[in-house]
Parts: structure tokens; sequence; C-alpha cells
């Protein structure tokens, strides 16, 4: 096994168990994200829900809500040091395990573009913690939409690319 992705790997094993912890506590804040005595998601207020949904939970929240959705969106600000730079690793780590030259080059650019789809979710949880503390600021929604979209499309495009061909059995 080549040397290189020996350190791909340790490194996404321990962006998984980075992933994981911080999930486990997120799952855990999530029951107590409450508006009204309705439950709202973080995955609602970043996608689903239209910006007037968006503005009436944050101007509805209690102190103790409002918290635990600080919380949460701080605790996802490890959750991503786990997620994008183990979706990078998992790319390079099927760039080794792979032999077409182009497939390779795609891998490295889905690698790469970990680090874009990282910032869009920095940008995102920054303009969230802020409309959580003032929700009159709830301004460019739609741009607010397509920072995430183009997260979401950069992070599963790298994860599904890379995993078939991490579960090859030989490396280069």
């Amino acid at each position: 096994m080549n040397i290189n992705y020996k350190s791909w790997k340790m490194l996404f094993l321990f962006c998984l168990g980075l992933f994981l912890g911080t999930a486990f506590c997120m799952k855990w804040m999530e029951k107590d994200l409450l508006q009204d005595n309705r439950l709202f998601t973080v995955i609602g207020l970043e996608i689903t829900y239209p910006q007037e949904k968006v503005y009436t939970i944050l101007s509805g929240l209690d102190n103790k809500t409002r918290t635990i959705l600080q919380y949460h969106l701080y605790f996802d600000f490890v959750f991503m040091s786990g997620v994008f730079p183990g979706i990078a690793a998992l790319c390079m780590m099927a760039r080794f395990k792979s032999t077409h030259r182009n497939y390779r080059k795609i891998l490295l650019a889905a690698a790469v573009s970990q680090i874009v789809a990282w910032l869009c979710d920095i940008i995102e949880n920054n303009l969230l913690l802020s409309w959580v503390a003032d929700p009159e600021k709830i301004r460019m929604f739609d741009e607010f939409h397509l920072i995430v979209w183009v997260k979401w499309i950069l992070a599963i495009l790298g994860f599904i690319l890379s995993i078939p061909v991490v579960f090859k059995t030989r490396t280069r």
C-alpha cells in the first residue's frame, strides 16, 4: 500500500470520527429546536423553508431555543471540519486507486472543490448566526440558497465520484 494512500486514509478516519461525534451532538440538540411548540430543522432553515418562514421561526425563538440553535451552528463548524476534508481524503484515496488518467484529474478537482464547499458552509453558518442574533438582518436569501446548493452539490459529487473507486481492492 502506498504511504500517501495510508496518509489520506488516516486523515479520512480522523475526519470520520470528527463527523460522527459532532453529528451525534447536533442530532441530540435537534429535539430542542422548537418554535411555538413546533419542531424546526436546521436543514429546513438552509434549504426548504421560504424566507418568510425563516423570519417567523427566528423572530419567535425564546432565549433557550436561540442558544441551542447557536450551539448547533457552532458544532456545525466542527462538523464541517470533518466532512469536507474527509470527502477530499476519499477523493484522494480514490485517485490513488484509479488507473484512468482523466478520472484521476476529475478526482483531484473534486478533492480541491471541497475547499469551495467548506467556504460555502462557513458563509452559510455565519449568515445563519447573524440572522439568529437579529432576524431583521435576513437579506440576500436567493444568494444564500445558491451558496447552500453549491456546498451540497460539491460535497455530494465528491462523495459519489470517490466511493466506487475507494472500494476497489488494490492501489496503483
